[in-house]
C-alpha cells in the first residue's frame, strides 16, 4: 500500500481547536486573539504574568552543512517535540515563519513533513497572519519616507551618494537586485541606484526577531541607519520621524503566533530571518514566552550549526540572557554523501562518508566550544539501508557522541522517542556550561577572524577595498562593539559552496560590513552572498495548483 503524502496527511488530520492548544500551553482565552479555529495571535501579557516563573530547558536543533534541499531539522524538531509530548513533559516548539521565496523556489512547504507537521500547514507557508508582509510594508514605508525627504528639501542634508536602505520583497526576483531611482521628470533629485533584498534579510525583520516589548521594537527601530550625512553622521529612522508609523503597522506582528503539531503540542511561529543573511531564529519574544510557559523548548536555528546555531548563541542569547541546555544536531545519509564529491558507485560506503564525517566532527567540536553537549539525530529517508545507517552509528559510537535514529516522519512521535531519551539524558548528565563565542569588546575584524579561522577554518580573512572602508566608517562612529553576523553560503563551511567537507588552506573573502544598528549587529557579507535568491531553473511553483474544493497542491 502506498504510503500517504505529506499533503495528504495534512488533510486527514483532525486538529484540536486552538483554545484547547493554548490552554495546554498554560494561556488564558482572554490573552488570545484568534485568526480562525486553528491559529492565533498571543497578547504580550502573558509574558508580563510570568515573568517571575523559572524558565525550562533550551534544546536548541541545528544541523551538519546540508543539501539545497534541506535534511530534515524541521522534521526532526517538530517529531522531538511530539515524542516529548508523549513522554508527558510539558514541551513547547518555537520555529520561524516560513518565507514564500523557498516555498515557490526549490524547497516547498516548511512545515515539516509526513507525520512531524505544523498544522495549519498550508496557512503557515502562505500568508499565515500577514507577519511577513507587515515587515515588507513597514521596511518599504521607511524607503518612501526617506524619498519623500529628499524630494521636499533634505533638511537633514543626507548624502545621497551614501544611501544604503534599500528596499524589500518576499518573492525572489533577481532582476530587483538593482534597479535606479529618480528616472521621473519630477523628481528634485540626481537618480541613483538601489535594489531589493529578500524581506528575510531586511532590518526590519531583524528588529522585530530580537524585540522583547512595544517598547523595545520601537528602540530598535528608531536606531535604523538609512544613510549618512554630508557630515558623515548616521541619519536614522528616528531622524526621519518614522518610527510611530513602522510600529503601528507591526502592532499585530509582534504578537508570536500559536498553532499546533499533528500530535497536538503547541507550536510558537513568529518571525523569519533567514540564517544565511541574518540571525536565522525564531523570534526572541516567543522563545522567553515558551521558556516560562513549558519545562522544555524545542527551538531550530537555520541551516547548518556554523550560521543559525552560532547566531542564536552570539546575537540572540546574548540579547536574551538565554542558556541552551543541549544542541540537537540533525545528520542524513544524503548529506553525508554529498560531501563525497564523486561518483558514488566508485567508493566503499566507509570512503563516500568520510568527507561527510570531516563535516560533521568540526560542527561537533564547534558546539562544544559554547560549552554546549550535543545529540545527534540520524534523520532516516526511505530509501536509507540498514548497512548506511549502521555505519553512521558506529561512526558517532566511536567517536562518544550521543546518537539515535529519528523516524519521525514515518512514524511522528513514536519515531522520535530514542532521540528524546537521549536528549534528556544528556541534559540531566551533563549540565550545559553554555559560554559565547567572542567577546563584544574586541575589534570587529578581530571577531570576525576567531570566527573565520577557529569556527570554519579558514586560513585567514581577506577584505575587498569596499569592506575596508566599511570597517574605518564603523570604528570612527563607535560601532565597533557589536556583535557580528556572517552572511555566506549556508553549503559550505567556507564563502565558496562547491568547498565540501572540512575544507582548509582558504580565506575568508568579506565584501561589505553593514551596520544594522536597529537590530544591533554588523553584517558581514562574504563571498558571492547575495541578500535577494533568484528562482532555480525549474521552480517547485510551476507544481503547485489550487483545486476546485479549495486544497492547495504541489506544496510538497
Amino acid at each position: 500500500m502506498k504510503p500517504l503524502s505529506t499533503l495528504e496527511i495534512a488533510s486527514k488530520a483532525k486538529p484540536r481547536q486552538i483554545f484547547e492548544i493554548a490552554s495546554k500551553a498554560g494561556i488564558r482565552t482572554e490573552e488570545l486573539d484568534p485568526y480562525g479555529h486553528l491559529k492565533a495571535k498571543v497578547s504580550l501579557k502573558v509574558l508580563e504574568r510570568i515573568e517571575t516563573k523559572p524558565n525550562g530547558k533550551l534544546i536548541c536543533v541545528t544541523g551538519m552543512t546540508p543539501t539545497k534541499e534541506g535534511d530534515g531539522k524541521t522534521c526532526t524538531s517538530i517529531g522531538l517535540t511530539q515524542a516529548l509530548g508523549l513522554l508527558k513533559k510539558r514541551v513547547i516548539l518555537c520555529l520561524r515563519e516560513p518565507s514564500l521565496a523557498p516555498i515557490f523556489g526549490y524547497k516547498g512547504g516548511a512545515t515539516g513533513g509526513g507525520y512531524a507537521q505544523a498544522l495549519p500547514m498550508e496557512d503557515i507557508n502562505l500568508h499565515f497572519t500577514g507577519d511577513i508582509h507587515s515587515v515588507e510594508i513597514a521596511h518599504n514605508l521607511l524607503a518612501a519616507i526617506l524619498e519623500n525627504h529628499l524630494h521636499f528639501g533634505n533638511s537633514l542634508q543626507i548624502d545621497p551618494r551614501h544611501i544604503f536602505w534599500r528596499r524589500t520583497l518576499d518573492i525572489s526576483d533577481r532582476q530587483l537586485r538593482e534597479v535606479t531611482v529618480g528616472m521621473s521628470k519630477s523628481c528634485r533629485f540626481s537618480r541613483r541606484r538601489t535594489g531589493f533584498d529578500i524581506t528575510a534579510a531586511s532590518e526590519v525583520m531583524a528588529a522585530l526577531s530580537l524585540a522583547q516589548s512595544i517598547h523595545s521594537l520601537k528602540a530598535k527601530l528608531s536606531k535604523i541607519s538609512v544613510a549618512l550625512s554630508k557630515g558623515g553622521e548616521l541619519v536614522t529612522a528616528k531622524d526621519l520621524k518614522a518610527v510611530g508609523a513602522m510600529a503601528v503597522l507591526m502592532k499585530e506582528a509582534i504578537k508570536p503566533n500559536l498553532v499546533q503539531t499533528l500530535e497536538g503540542q503547541p507550536v510558537f511561529i513568529h518571525t523569519g530571518p533567514f540564517a544565511n543573511v541574518s540571525h536565522g531564529n525564531s523570534s526572541l519574544l516567543a522563545t522567553l514566552m515558551a521558556l516560562k510557559l513549558a519545562n522544555y523548548v524545542v527551538t531550530e536555528s537555520g541551516f547548518a550549526a556554523d550560521l543559525g546555531l552560532e547566531k542564536l548563541f552570539d546575537i540572540v542569547c546574548r540579547e536574551g540572557g538565554l542558556k541552551p541546555s543541549v544542541v540537537v544536531m540533525v545528520v542524513s545519509v544524503k548529506a553525508l554523501k554529498s560531501h563525497a564529491g564523486e561518483a558514488l558507485g566508485l567508493k566503499k560506503l566507509t570512503d563516500v562518508f568520510r568527507e561527510g564525517f570531516a563535516n560533521v566532527e568540526r560542527h561537533v567540536r564547534n558546539i562544544r566550544r559554547f560549552g554546549v553537549e550535543v545529540v545527534v539525530a540520524i534523520n532516516r529517508f526511505p530509501e536509507d539501508t540498514d548497512e548506511e545507517i549502521r555505519i553512521v552509528k558506529n561512526y558517532f559510537t566511536s567517536e562518544r557522541v550521543e546518537c539515535a535514529v529519528s523516524e519521525v516522519v514515518r512514524h511522528g512521535g513514536r519515531g522520535g522517542l530514542e532521540l528524546a531519551g537521549k536528549v534528556l539524558k544528556v541534559i540531566a548528565e551533563r549540565p550545559s556550561q553554555f559560554r559565547y563565542f567572542y567577546d563584544l569588546d574586541l575589534a570587529p575584524q578581530e571577531k570576525i577572524q576567531k570566527l573565520a579561522v577557529d569556527l570554519f577554518g579558514a586560513s585567514g580573512v581577506v577584505y575587498s577595498e569596499e569592506a575596508k572602508a566599511d570597517l574605518e566608517m564603523i570604528h570612527r562612529l563607535g560601532l565597533h562593539g557589536l556583535p557580528v553576523n556572517i552572511a555566506k553560503t549556508p553549503y559550505s563551511f567556507s564563502d565558496d559552496p562547491h568547498l565540501k567537507g572540512a575544507p582548509a588552506g582558504w580565506k575568508l573573502k568579506v565584501k561589505r560590513v553593514m551596520p544594522y544598528t536597529g537590530a544591533g549587529f554588523l553584517v558581514v557579507v562574504c563571498g558571492k552572498m547575495m541578500l535577494m535568491p533568484g528562482l532555480p531553473e525549474r521552480p517547485i511553483l510551476e507544481e503547485m495548483d489550487l483545486a476546485d474544493n479549495g486544497q492547495v497542491k504541489g506544496m510538497f
